[in-house]
Order: structure tokens, then C-alpha cells, then sequence
């Protein structure tokens, strides 16, 4: 038997990720992702699942001025922390636990505030972009995107976005029309080809959640009940 601290640390690490599924879930701002994520954690055995959403990683803008934050494209890939996603996500399988960062929509920078993420047999990585960086979509076991009717999208982002983060119709259709529509063609659209699940009609198809939810069990083994 080796006693060597450093080759048991490794066969810990390994024996880790064996026991760690990763899952991504990317679509369109309002195709249901969220509904999509609630329905497979819901399905799994209660703390099974750490989810990672993707918003939580925008860049820290503390040195910027209000003025700067507020100009900011936050549907392009230069708004995210790639670089701190990807380190934490790979913690995470790892057996490590994280200080995931909090991001508020209305101050439009991260906040102080971190939350304390301990490692599940399921991690859920969620966000418009999550397969859009390939050492990110490396990581993972399984690959869904959540596509959606864009009139859908539309209604969902005019009523989460008047309600959640302070915005009137006037501002969410603007937005829409120069950032949202041209930034989901550009960068989120193509990314439906890494995708080894698209569910179509968002998180209103509930037989294909359901089939997810199936395959995901499949791949746990250890899901008992």
C-alpha cells in the first residue's frame, strides 16, 4: 500500500470526479432554463444538486462609474469571468467546495457577498452562454440547450425585467431590439450544435424535461429511490 501523500490525494481527486456528473444548460435569456433546472433538481434526491448559474460570474466592475456599469453589454462574452467560472466549476468537481460570487442586476456589479457552494454528485452549470466556451463545455458530462419561440422569449424578459430589476416596456423593448435579439443570433443560437439534448418549447415541454430528467438518472447510478 503507498502512503505517499501526494498519490493519495490524486487517487481522491480521481475517485471524486468519477462520482461527480456535470451538466450545462444553456438557451436564450427567458427560454425556460430556470424551469428546466427546478424540474431536474426536483427529480433527484434532495441535496443532490449544486447549481452554478452563469449570471453569478460577470465581471466585477467596482472600478467602473455607474454610468460605465450601466453601458456595459452584459449578453456578450467579454461581460463574463471566464477565467473564475471555469476554476470553481473544476474546484467543484475536484471535491472542493467554492465561495460562489452574488451579482445584482441593479446595482449592476457583483456584490460583497459570497455563497458557500459544497460539491454534489450533480452540478448544474446554467446560463445563455454556458456552452459557448469549449474549456467549459469540456468539463462536462451532458450538454442541453433549451431552445424557445422567440416571441416567448420576448414576453418572459418584459415581465421578469419589469419586475426584477427595475425596468419599464419601453426600455426592455429597446434593449431588445439592439442587444438581447442581435447578441442571441451571434452568440447564443449556434451554440445549440454542442448540444447533446435540445428541448424545444422551453420549460413548457414537459414530456422532454421528463426525458431529460431520465437520461440524467441513467448516468447516476447512485440515485436511489
Amino acid at each position: 500500500m503507498n502512503d505517499d501523500p501526494i498519490i493519495k490525494k490524486e487517487i481522491k481527486s480521481k475517485k471524486m470526479k468519477d462520482k461527480i456528473t456535470i451538466i450545462g444548460i444553456a438557451g436564450g435569456t427567458g427560454s425556460g432554463k430556470t424551469t428546466v433546472v427546478k424540474k431536474i433538481v426536483e427529480s433527484l434526491p434532495p441535496h443532490y444538486v449544486a447549481v452554478v448559474p452563469q449570471d453569478s460570474y460577470y465581471n466585477d466592475t467596482t472600478e467602473l462609474t455607474e454610468k460605465e456599469r450601466r453601458a456595459i453589454n452584459f449578453d456578450h462574452p467579454d461581460a463574463f469571468d471566464w477565467k473564475l467560472l471555469i476554476k470553481q466549476v473544476n474546484d467543484l468537481r475536484n471535491g472542493l467546495a467554492i465561495e460562489q460570487p452574488t451579482y445584482s442586476y441593479l446595482a449592476c456589479n457583483r456584490l460583497p457577498e459570497t455563497i458557500y457552494v459544497e460539491p454534489k454528485p450533480v452540478i448544474i452549470i446554467e446560463g445563455i452562454m454556458s456552452l459557448l466556451n469549449k474549456k467549459l463545455r469540456d468539463i462536462m458530462d451532458l450538454k442541453v440547450f433549451v431552445d424557445c419561440d422567440s416571441d416567448e422569449r420576448l414576453i418572459r424578459n418584459i415581465e421578469r425585467d419589469i419586475l426584477e430589476r427595475g425596468r419599464n416596456v419601453t426600455m426592455v423593448l429597446d434593449r431588445y431590439r439592439k442587444v438581447l435579439k442581435p447578441m442571441h443570433e451571434q452568440f447564443i443560437e449556434p451554440t445549440k450544435r454542442y448540444a447533446d439534448i435540445i428541448i424545444p418549447q422551453g420549460g413548457e415541454n414537459t414530456k422532454g424535461i421528463n426525458i431529460l430528467c431520465s437520461y440524467i438518472h441513467g448516468l447516476i447510478p447512485r440515485v436511489e429511490g
